[in-house]
């Protein structure tokens, strides 16, 4: 019986229509994402607070053999102080980066930033009429040999 109900929950959310974006929406989420990364490789730190809200939680799984769920966690005010060192700091000559929006269902969205340092994933909200990234669980990129 459950198994015939979820097949069946399967197949009309398959024959769903996907709605469109909003286009101005995509947009605003775009600028939020791109503050956010290109605070980060700028060094400007306020830029980079703009995007985040203030209870931010910033991770990464962390291979650690001692802790099966091991999350490396960051606040807005540590990435804001890393970026504040100059952490990412690059010449714009060097940048390259970009941001997808996946998903904005009413206030809420998901976007994918990648960097050839990381990609992130993140959760915003829309407060009024400002977006700020929420969650973001990112994944570091292999460094190149020097």
């Amino acid at each position: 019986m459950i198994a015939a109900f979820l097949a069946a929950a399967s197949v009309a959310a398959a024959a769903a229509p996907v709605e469109a974006l909003n286009p101005a929406d995509v947009r605003a989420v775009e600028a939020v994402a791109y503050d956010y990364v290109d605070g980060q490789l700028e060094g400007d730190p306020r830029r980079v607070a703009r995007a985040l809200h203030p209870d931010l939680a910033k991770r990464a799984v962390e291979k650690n053999p001692d802790e099966v769920f091991g999350l490396r966690r960051m606040s807005k005010d540590e990435l804001v102080e890393l970026t504040a060192q100059g952490v990412l700091k690059t010449p714009k000559e060097q940048w390259s980066r970009s941001v997808k929006v996946l998903d904005i269902t009413g206030d809420v969205a998901v976007a994918r930033v990648d960097t050839p340092w990381f990609t992130d994933y993140f959760h915003l909200g829309r407060f009024g009429e400002q977006w700020v990234i929420v969650n973001a669980m990112w994944q570091p990129k292999p460094r190149p040999a020097r």
